[in-house]
């Protein structure tokens, strides 16, 4: 059985749309992805501490000790991926519009300074220093 050419096309299971935000750059996703799964155990942790503490198990003490100290690695890594979005940034720079502004005004400066030296140049008339020869003769 042969589909037709002209006929319907069969459903697509989604349909791609444009992303209004571009992708966040590897190392900060890596490094938020780190931060989401350390977090998670962090909060596992809180819940199990606080639910063996109300039971009056001797799991208690050794779990608020570990969420303790995994309190203190799941802030470094929420930190972590803020420091490491700010030197992607510092290092890459952040995409600027071709037509902002600033752009054209600073290639309207430099267009201006490039100029005037050759308008001075062009202005002035050729002095000769020598009866006009360009050369030294002994």
């Amino acid at each position: 059985m042969a589909i037709e050419e002209d006929g319907p096309r069969p459903r697509t299971l989604w349909v791609e749309e444009p992303v209004g935000r571009t992708r966040l750059p590897d190392p900060v996703r890596g490094s938020a992805v780190r931060a989401v799964i350390i977090v998670s155990v962090t909060l596992i942790q809180a819940v199990t501490a606080f639910l063996s503490t109300v039971a009056g198990s001797w799991l208690a003490f050794p779990m608020v000790l570990s969420s303790v100290v995994s309190t203190v690695v799941a802030t470094w890594a929420v930190l972590d991926v803020w420091i490491t979005r700010q030197v992607w940034i510092q290092r890459h720079g952040v995409t600027s519009v071709p037509s902002s502004t600033a752009r054209r005004l600073r290639r309207e400066r430099r267009a201006a300074r490039r100029s005037a030296p050759r308008e001075e140049r062009d202005a002035e008339p050729i002095r000769g220093g020598r009866g006009g020869r360009l050369s030294p003769q002994s």
